[in-house]
């Protein structure tokens, strides 16, 4: 077996990199595990799109302290969270980076000490923690890393003993939890932390892993901030020190110009010294540079010591900004534009389809977050600011974005509440039942929340596999009805109407008064009319209102009141 006395950045970096990929190229594996048979299991993507930010901060990190660059992932991972396994993901890494702040490499012991780290932090941040989730998986993995460490020096031995650890612990959350046992699946986030850790001890043992490239879009927002801050948002060119902005990425160690072996700091010493808004950013075979710069083929040419130029491209900023200047000017004399009024209380709301989108924005929703895929915690503190309002109310639509919701509360510079709407449906009830522009942000949350009670929720789509769910028998391919969070009805050959038809009447009693159908992109208006039938063959005193919401996966979503 390898050893390992000391985890650098070089290897920190790897092993971030590799869990993102290893992630990425199980997300479907991880995705079918889902309890629920429906097509938008999404444990799988919304882990990949967690770890795949958490890589990217990685990477763009410029310092090499282990400490740093663990909280760099932590940051990542927080802004790019996404669903509850992706938050839980990220509160992992969050602990993990806290015990290692301080630590400039990690040893085998600093190492087991970030993963209890991380088992604690996650704990901690779940209000009723569940076994037979990721929870144990990481608990266990924990431990076991933590008595390797007792014996060994070697991070390897740590490593192999949490991956070990972690898939003991899953093929345990069966018989930790009921329903998986039932449903004859680990469980799915459980399983996405075993890659995880999978990773980590490949890299850390000498397998060879598929890295992710420097390349990528985080960097170029990265480089854009930087020029903008170089220039300084000033329009007079003479303003400007350094003209020319200069980019150049190097294949290190190849072609007939390489004579240098890289060294990081002696490479960025030599550009430092030609300009300002300097970014470096490398691993092991390639090293991407931004500078401004008077000299931009004093920087080809440092470049060309230490590999080929694979890219490279150069702008004269004084040139771009008198161009600014000329342009800014006409469109001052055109239009005097006016300052966006600061909003006192905005709704947002998440929803996926054109026009479940409009029934929000017209039912007094500021801002709608694309709801296709679960927005990341970045993505909802961006809508707060987004409506520049000074207080924000969440409607997130969906359990699986609750915890991404929390931590946007909690990072967010403004004040922010969550009505917690499980459905679109209870979304917009609370939005036309609850809201009141007049009161302020508390007490909207408890109206609004309070009025969640007047509707129960339902939804028709197909099965991705088979399965037994509460002693229900379903098939790939059935129509299935779900009431609330419970699936009630399975149709074989795919009935979508015969399973709406069969849901409704579940849902249904003595004090039901309006039915709202919103029928999605795999149905339309005349099946939605013969469901309208149906429901006034059962009741002809219900009222039935129709929208054509456009949702995808869900042919509807019905609502009783």
């Amino acid at each position: 077996m390898e050893v390992v006395t000391e985890i650098t950045n070089v290897e920190f970096g790897k092993m971030i990199n590799a869990a993102a990929n290893a992630l990425k190229d199980n997300a479907d594996k991880i995705n079918k595990l889902n309890v629920f048979p429906v097509p938008d299991g999404d444990t799988g993507t919304n882990m990949t799109l967690s770890m795949a930010s958490g890589a990217e901060y990685e990477r763009d990190e410029l310092d090499t302290r282990l400490g740093v660059l663990a909280q760099a992932t932590s940051k990542g991972l927080l802004m790019g969270a996404r669903g509850n396994s992706g938050v839980i993901l990220s509160q992992i890494f969050r602990g993990f980076a806290s015990a290692v702040k301080d630590q400039e490499t990690l040893t085998a012991r600093s190492f087991a000490d970030g993963l209890m780290g991380g088992a604690e932090t996650a704990y901690k941040a779940v209000m009723k923690p569940t076994e037979g989730t990721i929870l144990t998986v990481i608990r266990e993995a924990a431990s076991a890393a933590n008595q390797a460490a007792k014996k060994s020096d070697n991070a390897v031995e740590v490593a192999k003993a949490a991956y070990e650890a972690s898939e003991k612990a899953l093929a345990s959350t069966p018989d930790l939890l009921p329903v998986l046992k039932e449903v004859g699946v680990v469980d799915s986030g459980g399983q996405g932390l075993v890659i995880v850790l999978e990773a980590f001890f490949a890299v850390l043992s000498g397998e060879e892993i598929n890295h992710e490239a420097v390349d990528n879009a985080g960097l170029e927002a990265m480089i854009k901030e930087l020029h903008n801050t170089g220039v300084q948002g000033n329009l007079n060119p003479a303003s400007i020190e350094f003209g020319y902005c200069t980019e150049m990425m190097v294949d290190i160690a190849s072609g007939t110009t390489y004579d240098s072996e890289f060294d990081y700091e002696t490479f960025y010493n030599y550009l430092a010294d030609l300009g300002d808004s300097l970014l470096v950013i490398n691993d092991d075979e390639v090293v991407k540079v931004h500078v401004h710069t008077e000299h931009p083929g004093k920087v080809f040419e440092w470049g060309l010591k230490y590999g080929s130029l694979r890219k490279t491209k150069v702008d004269n900023m004084r040139n771009q900004q008198a161009e600014a200047a000329e342009a800014a000017k006409v469109a001052h004399k055109e239009e005097k534009v006016q300052p966006k009024p600061a909003i006192e209380l905005a709704v947002i709301a998440v929803a996926a389809g054109a026009g479940v989108t409009e029934l929000f924005t017209s039912s007094g929703a500021n801002v709608v977050i694309d709801g296709t895929q679960a927005p990341s915690t970045a993505d909802i503190v961006s809508a707060v600011k987004e409506s520049g309002a000074k207080h924000a109310l969440i409607l997130p639509n969906d359990s699986n974005i609750f915890m991404a919701a929390d931590q946007a509360k909690e990072i967010s510079e403004v004040p922010i509440e969550i009505v917690k709407t499980r459905t679109i449906q209870q979304g917009l009830t609370a939005l036309l039942v609850g809201f009141n522009p007049d009161a302020d942000l508390e007490a909207n949350a408890e109206t609004m929340t309070e009025a969640l009670n007047d509707v129960k929720s339902g939804s028709v789509t197909t099965s991705v596999r088979d399965t037994t769910l509460n002693g229900l028998e379903i098939h790939a391919g059935d129509a299935i009805g779900i009431y609330d969070s419970e699936i009630v009805v399975a149709e074989p050959d795919a009935n979508i109407d015969q399973a709406a038809i069969e849901l409704m009447k579940k849902m249904l009693d003595d004090d039901s008064e309006i039915i709202t159908i919103i029928f999605g992109a795999d149905s339309n208006q005349a099946a939605a009319d013969k469901l309208s039938e149906a429901i006034s063959e059962i009741d002809e005193d219900l009222e039935v209102e129709i929208h054509d919401g456009g949702q995808p996966l869900y042919p509807f979503f019905i609502s009783v009141e």
